[in-house]
């Protein structure tokens, strides 16, 4: 059960933080000179983050699928399908401080 409940907040909370990183640049659409330079370089950096951040959070919740579904690797499960939606949320808590908003 832990691996359904880690897939169906896990996915819709990654997409959801990849729109949200994809569509931030229209924040500094009005920005010029030095403030839209410093916002694109720490955009740049914050969302290379969020990729890898988000292709962690993939391969832990493929890790959660590929646990055996035996009772004595329950608790391994359990871990792993509380630390994708997690990895997720500390990324994208990363990328909002990496940016620099203007």
């Amino acid at each position: 059960m832990a691996p359904v409940v880690s897939s169906v907040v896990t996915v819709p909370l990654g997409l959801l933080a990849l729109v949200y990183g994809a569509l931030s640049p229209m924040e500094c659409d009005s920005c010029n000179g030095a403030v839209a330079e410093r916002f694109h370089d720490s955009w740049t950096v914050g969302w290379t983050v969020l990729w890898i951040g988000l292709l962690i959070a993939l391969a832990v919740l493929i890790a959660t699928w590929a646990v055996p579904h035996r009772l004595r690797y329950a608790p391994r499960r359990f871990v792993l399908a509380l630390a994708a939606p997690a990895t997720v949320v500390v990324t994208f808590v990363a990328f909002m401080a990496l940016v620099d908003w203007p």
